[in-house]
């Protein structure tokens, strides 16, 4: 790509400015921030988290700059606000713009906190692509998932993603703006697939920590990643996924990465309630979006609605929700029946 062009990025928290110093050394970038207070500050000190910015990053001063300037854009921004976000978005988008997604989560088209399982349709419970492709006239969408801890990336870390398409332009085009001598970028078809890695491995991260914050070694906590895995690919399944997807760096690769680092919110949203913190406290002091507690509540949703089995994120559920003690939370989960070892791929 043209050192010359520039790249959209839509959300400065962590993983969107670590999103766009990436970017930033193969071209421009465009680095839009809703709050203003926010905005100006980056503008002034140039500085997330104590990193510094690249200096081809510059900070945008509207949506409608960011898709005047670029074609290729990347909205990093938490699932519970991608929506309005969109919309606001969506009077500036053109259908020759390519959008590659990396948010990590859900929508709802019903509100979470008052829905009944019974009730809801599963038509209402959409990924960021779907939201896209809904409120735009955007047609070339992607995604990006992957094990990308944003303080990792910032720091210059080696690293990989996945960018996720229909269109093979999508995936070509993200691949060249993205990829770097320490960032290797795969390519994939399955988009829903991809999507759905991202979501799902948020509650399992949280169990990890909280499974680490009581003390327990990696034998346990190998066991909780693989059926967690297990876990994922069901839930995947009956929502339409090819498990394939769980299988590579977007699933597996992301999944170990989060359950196993101290640098993922959601592995520690886990880990300080196993240590008694209450999780208003938490989700305070992190001051960013911890996904994995928003998938929890729209995945317990999905599975009772579905009536299927989902031990591990209908017990977390219960330990955040309706304070079960962790520590009866893992003696259930350790007594679960399970028949046979990676039965998943028979499925």
């Amino acid at each position: 790509m043209s050192q010359n062009r520039r790249v959209g990025v839509i959300g400065a928290g962590s993983f969107g400015s670590a999103i766009a110093n990436l970017l930033a050394e193969n071209q421009k970038v465009l680095l839009y921030e809703h709050n203003k207070d926010a905005a100006a500050f980056l503008r002034k000190e140039r500085t997330v988290r104590n990193f510094a910015l690249h200096q081809n990053v510059e900070i945008a001063e509207s949506l409608e700059q960011v898709a005047s300037n670029c074609f290729l854009l990347f909205p990093v921004v938490p699932s519970a606000y991608f929506k309005n976000m969109i919309i606001d978005f969506s009077p500036y988008l053109r259908p020759d713009h390519i959008m590659i997604h990396a948010t990590k989560g859900l929508h709802c088209e019903f509100d979470i906190e008052k829905a009944d399982a019974k009730t809801i349709s599963l038509k209402e419970i959409k990924t960021m692509s779907e939201l896209i492709l809904q409120e735009t006239g955007i047609v070339r969408v992607g995604c990006l998932a992957g094990p990308n801890l944003a303080l990792e990336i910032m720091e210059k870390q080696p690293a990989a993603t996945v960018i996720a398409s229909r269109f093979n332009e999508v995936i070509s085009e993200g691949q060249a703006a993205l990829r770097t001598e320490r960032f290797q970028v795969y390519g994939s078809k399955d988009i829903l697939g991809i999507e759905l890695s991202g979501v799902l491995k948020n509650y399992v991260a949280i169990a990890c920590g909280a499974l680490n914050g009581l003390g327990y070694g990696e034998n346990a906590r190998a066991l909780l990643i693989t059926r967690g895995m297990a876990e994922m690919i069901y839930i995947g399944k009956a929502l339409g996924a090819d498990k394939r997807a769980f299988l590579g760096i977007a699933g597996i690769g992301d999944l170990i990465a989060t359950c196993t680092s101290p640098k993922s919110r959601n592995y520690s949203v886990g880990y300080r309630i196993a240590k008694g913190e209450k999780l208003d406290d938490i989700l305070r002091d992190i001051g960013e979006v911890a996904e994995g507690v928003r998938t929890l509540k729209i995945g317990k949703l999905i599975v009772d609605h579905l009536g299927a089995s989902a031990p591990l994120l209908q017990t977390i559920a219960k330990v955040l929700f309706e304070d079960l003690a962790m520590e009866r939370a893992l003696k259930f989960l350790m007594r679960y029946p399970v028949s046979a070892d990676a039965e998943y791929l028979d499925i």
